[in-house]
């Protein structure tokens, strides 16, 4: 035997060994957390290729929420019980997939040490966000959080003058009411450029104006010394592209084209110059001109705290993307199942105009009146409840632990997470568990709210120390825009009733198709 034939042969023993050595390890640990291995979902073939594939057509055909039910109900019937926790082959490896929420609690609270958000949020979301909130780990994301935290309290959240400015922007651009009183709208991009708006003036002090420029208001803006910029587009493109490199984050450099690279270099542009404006005006401690708004602006107070233009960028843009897509998302969804539940639109409208009176003649509409309308309240969380805005995460192992749920012959027993491991969480499933909530758990009933508190069977917003500290803005901002678009209106239905909801998932989950809707103006 040759001297390279033997050192051949020793390197494939010690990689055998190593090996061996690992699996009894891990063996080992497993049995001293009196863990049992959790079933496997039933694959195509030994790589798991064809699961792929068919994941991938689920997508371009928008229903992979359904697909997940689908393999959910053949774990069912092979298990012959309800699983909620069980492995997925994915090529030479595995992960894990739960939605019980006893797992979650400990993943996203009781053990959130022993999880993390992983490092591919980085490289995937790094070049249009930065380092920020919703990528950091450790350490950082708790600087990140107390940096943030702050800006999220009642007093700043709680005005709503900013947000009916771009509201009437956004009233502008629906079309007028024919002589029947009716009107057709894609409502939903009318409701992305609003959320884009506010946000944007909010966080950076400016803002971009995307509903004029896409209604064609532009010129008189500018005429009037305004500023209306590409930012709107330019940002939703840059999203795209970070989304299907979160999807396929090994092969991420095949989304890394000239596009990709010069949007997110014309929404840097745009958010630096702000930042300059308001580090320039802290410096000099400017205070507004007179007879100007004094309301509330993310970018000045966070300069009290850091005045690093790239950290300022990176944090603001984190908060950007979670804040105005996800109540775009549920304004979207919201208003798609009121035109397909006409009781409940009815019902809802009622409330509003006792509450808050009519269109042309507002009154008391705060944060604390809006959270105090029950069925404004009990209508959005059963729009969350079904459509939530992040339907699937996911966290990696640190270190080599646990979950308390979901092995052995019942799932009742510890279920072993090596380092590393991935676990998906999908919260669509666990907001639609028959045995969690009730048979008619698919049906949109926002009365089930009446007497419901929710605990870990209810993840709209995340929860554990990591839960979306901007949830109340949301809410708030989310159900500002339907007030006021109910008092207008006294009329909604779908125009593609008979049409299936599909998902559009992106890096948040809104409605599939465009929620184009008719209208129906109220008397005046």
């Amino acid at each position: 035997m040759g001297l390279s034939t033997l050192l051949l042969v020793l390197v494939g023993l010690a990689f055998i060994t190593r090996i061996v050595s690992e699996k009894w390890r891990h063996s080992q640990n497993a049995k001293r957390l009196g863990c049992q291995p959790a079933p496997m979902a039933p694959s195509k073939d030994p790589l798991a290729i064809g699961d792929i594939l068919e994941i991938i057509q689920a997508d371009k055909n928008k229903v992979v929420p359904e697909l997940l039910e689908s393999r959910t109900n053949i774990m069912r019937d092979n298990a012959g019980r309800y699983v909620s926790t069980f492995r997925l082959k994915r090529g030479l490896g595995e992960n894990m997939l739960t939605f019980d929420p006893e797992n979650l609690q400990a993943m996203l609270a009781k053990q959130f040490k022993d999880f993390s958000v992983g490092g591919e949020r980085l490289g995937c979301m790094g070049p249009l966000l930065g380092k920020g909130i919703f990528i950091n780990d450790g350490a950082e994301w708790s600087h990140s959080r107390t940096m943030l935290r702050p800006q999220f309290t009642r007093d700043q959240i709680s005005d709503l003058r900013l947000e009916e400015h771009h509201v009437q922007n956004a009233m502008r651009a629906i079309p007028a009411a024919g002589s029947n009183g009716w009107t057709e709208v894609n409502i939903q991009s009318i409701y992305f450029r609003l959320t884009l708006d506010s946000a944007t003036e909010l966080l950076f002090g400016e803002s971009c104006y995307s509903q004029l420029a896409a209604t064609g208001d532009a010129e008189d803006r500018m005429a009037s010394g305004g500023k209306v910029t590409d930012f709107g587009k330019n940002f939703d493109r840059a999203q795209w592209y970070m989304a299907q490199r979160l999807r396929l984050p090994r092969m991420k450099f095949m989304y890394n084209c000239k596009e990709f690279r010069n949007c997110c270099q014309e929404v840097h542009r745009f958010v630096d110059e702000c930042i300059a404006k308001a580090l320039h005006d802290h410096k000099k401690k400017k205070q507004p001109e007179e007879g100007a708004s004094e309301h509330y602006i993310f970018v000045h107070a966070m300069a009290e705290t850091t005045k690093d233009p790239i950290e300022l960028r990176s944090q603001l843009l984190n908060v950007l993307l979670a804040g105005r897509d996800t109540t775009a998302a549920l304004l979207s969804w919201t208003t798609l199942l009121l035109s397909r539940h006409p009781e409940v639109f009815r019902k809802l409208r009622e409330a509003i105009i006792a509450d808050f009176g009519t269109y042309e003649d507002p009154s008391n509409i705060t944060f604390a009146t809006l959270k105090a309308c029950t069925y404004l309240q009990q209508v959005m969380s059963e729009t969350l409840r079904l459509f939530p805005p992040l339907p699937t995460n996911a966290r990696y192992a640190t270190k080599d632990t646990s979950l308390p749920r979901g092995g052995g012959p019942d799932g009742q027993s510890p279920v072993y997470i090596k380092k590393g491991r991935a676990v998906l969480y999908n919260v669509h499933m666990l907001h639609r568990r028959e045995d969690v909530w009730g048979k008619d758990s698919g049906d949109f009933k926002p009365e089930r709210w009446e007497t419901r508190r929710s605990g870990w069977e209810y993840l709209p917003f995340n929860g554990g120390p990591r839960i979306c500290i901007g949830q109340q803005f949301a809410l708030t901002e989310a159900g500002y825009v339907l007030v006021r678009m109910l008092q207008r209106f006294d009329g909604l239905e779908d125009v593609h009733a008979d049409q299936r909801i599909r998902w559009g998932l992106a890096l948040v989950s809104a409605p599939g198709d465009t929620v184009t809707v008719r209208l129906h103006e109220a008397s005046r």
